[in-house]
């Protein structure tokens, strides 16, 4: 023990405190990282260390970086902006081939702009997704592509999707194909991008598909978040059940587009064709545009880019609808279609994915606006493991990079 004075309020002689040594030294975060959260005071910032996948982001399952190749195979007329492809889905492998599905616009001349929609017609796009149909291709390493032909051609008027059919994603049930897709019944940018989800299907990946279901994903209801648009339907299986994401963009038109705000909701269904059933916590997701969800574990995993206070992290739920931010992301993938192998297994054990395909929606020069699609490859697989490439701390950009953020001359 040891003897400690102190000055009493009431005398002028000091008294004797007994003191333990053991009691009296203050615990200070170790130098060597601890597996688990130590038993100590710790500031909100370094408590928040142990809430993550991993304590460093070397150790976190989902986190990565992500390094993109060009695809071969693709042509785009010398970029004179009448031909773009965009938003493809998820690569599907049947027969030792992949297959992708994707918004293909073909036309006489490149978009006029949404704020112009008035001036389109049906020869002339409003949007780069305007007067679209979904097209297929083929691939055996994922990088060389042969295209193949159209999937789903936009119906006749007035059918739903006669304007324009875009941003498909794939889903295997029961050994058939079904293609979730946007139906567009007017040029984009008349009142925004109001439109349903319809559904064909078909009994091979080549087809031919058959026209299964118009707005299988419900609008909500007159002044309610997704009044407007259900944009993006990606399908996973989960739980025994077809679980799919959407997207609506809300608190936007016309009155106050520039202070928009994106919802991701999830409906749920037995049959593809439905009825698909509102999970009553939508939205699920308040960050990220395109929508990016594959099985994890015994979860669901989101990539989220762009938009919300959350934008650019990789979040995560066990039940598939509460998501917490698992890791923080730089250069993501725009509209994300990662090839997820057991996404619609069930296994109740998600392994993630190494690559993808995504696309850049600004390839072309002033008036020329079309769209390209890419490859990316990461680690985000439980079955991969290459930290040396896809998770160091700090990538370096060169200088040109930045300065291409620059201010406007004005």
């Amino acid at each position: 023990m040891v003897a400690v004075l102190a000055f009493s309020c009431s005398e002028s002689q000091p008294e004797i405190r007994q003191s333990n040594p053991k009691t009296a030294i203050q615990k200070v975060f170790p130098h060597k990282m601890p597996k688990e959260k130590p038993d100590l005071p710790m500031s909100a910032a370094t408590e928040r260390m142990f809430d993550y996948p991993g304590v460093g982001i070397h150790d976190n399952e989902l986190f990565s970086q992500f390094k993109y190749t060009p695809l071969k195979g693709f042509d785009y007329a010398s970029g004179d902006g009448t031909i773009s492809r965009r938003d493809p889905s998820r690569p599907i492998k049947v027969n030792d081939k992949f297959y992708i599905y994707y918004t293909k616009r073909l036309t006489v001349v490149p978009p006029i702009g949404a704020s112009r929609a008035k001036e389109a017609t049906d020869k002339i796009p409003s949007t780069d997704w305007d007067l679209c149909d979904i097209w297929y291709a083929t691939s055996d390493d994922g990088i060389t592509w042969k295209e193949q032909a159209i999937a789903i051609k936009r119906p006749e008027k007035p059918n739903s999707g006669w304007r324009s059919v875009a941003t498909p994603d794939i889903l295997i049930w029961k050994n058939k194909y079904y293609l979730y897709y946007q139906a567009f019944s007017e040029p984009s940018g008349l009142k925004g991008d109001w439109c349903p989800v319809s559904v064909s299907y078909a009994d091979s990946p080549d087809g031919p598909w058959i026209h299964g279901a118009d707005k299988v994903i419900p609008f909500g209801k007159k002044g309610e978040w997704d009044q407007d648009a259900t944009h993006d339907p990606q399908p996973i299986v989960f739980k025994d059940k077809i679980y799919m994401y959407y997207k609506a963009a809300f608190n936007k038109w016309p009155e106050i587009r520039n202070k928009y705000a994106i919802g991701h909701g999830l409906v749920i269904a037995e049959n593809p064709l439905g009825p698909f059933k509102k999970h009553p916590l939508n939205p699920v997701m308040t960050s990220g545009h395109e929508t990016t969800y594959f099985p994890f574990k015994e979860g669901v995993a989101a990539l989220t880019i762009r938009d919300g206070n959350e934008r650019e992290t990789m979040q995560y739920a066990k039940d598939g609808v509460n998501f917490e931010i698992a890791s923080h992301l730089s250069l993501t993938p725009i509209a994300a279609a990662p090839y997820v192998a057991d996404a619609f297994t069930n296994s109740g054990n998600g392994r993630g994915f190494t690559w993808g395909l995504s696309h850049f929606i600004n390839a072309g020069a002033k008036g020329k606006q079309h769209s390209i699609m890419a490859r990316f490859d990461c680690d985000l697989s439980l079955d991969y493991d290459n930290p040396e490439v896809f998770k160091k701390s700090t990538v370096w950009h060169k200088p040109d990079v930045y300065f291409q953020q620059g201010l406007e001359p004005k």
